[in-house]
């Protein structure tokens, strides 16, 4: 992997898995669980230059990753209440990249998108803790992919979204010395 990669991917791009048992699962719920306060302490004591630098030359701040999360695990957790509600539901894309130039996700206050995620996570893993072995299977279509994808899948993707946006801020820190 080029030095960039390693800056964009800094825990390796996500690998949909192929097989996942109940372990996996587990896990995965697991890291929904601690994002919140992994993310609260990968940011502990930054200040407002810190927060404001780029994780990789033309990426976005760590201000911007913070925000970024909490709009993305909004829609993830949509997502799954739609596929557990509906038949292989329509999700609506976003354009993520344009929410994190918004103003308030480029200098809002980052304890807003803390706080956000506490509550969104709460509420995600007690719906996740309470699926049956069933709900798993249960699937939305996602029309700019093209792809139909089950919400065990999800789980994985959304456990290394976790941890990949948490990496950006972390291996920044230790690049910078900070």
């Amino acid at each position: 992997m080029s030095a960039t990669d390693l800056l964009k991917y800094p825990i390796g791009p996500f690998k949909r898995p192929v097989e996942i048992s109940d372990a996996d699962l587990n896990m995965w719920m697991e890291t929904i669980e601690q994002l919140p306060l992994k993310m609260r302490e990968a940011i502990n004591g930054l200040n407002a230059d810190q927060l404001d630098t780029p994780y990789r030359e033309e990426g976005w701040t760590l201000r911007q990753v913070v925000h970024h999360v909490a709009d993305s695990h909004m829609n993830a957790y949509v997502r799954f209440k739609l596929a557990l509600t509906e038949e292989n539901p329509t999700i609506r894309p976003y354009f993520e990249e344009r929410w994190a130039d918004l103003p308030e996700a480029k200098y809002g206050n980052i304890e807003v998108s803390l706080r956000l995620l506490e509550a969104l996570h709460n509420r995600w893993s007690i719906m996740l803790r309470n699926m049956r072995s069933f709900d798993w299977s249960r699937t939305f279509y996602h029309p700019e992919k093209h792809l139909t994808f089950r919400l065990d899948e999800c789980l994985a993707l959304y456990a290394w979204h976790s941890n990949h946006h948490v990496a950006h801020i972390t291996s920044t820190r230790k690049n910078k010395k900070w």
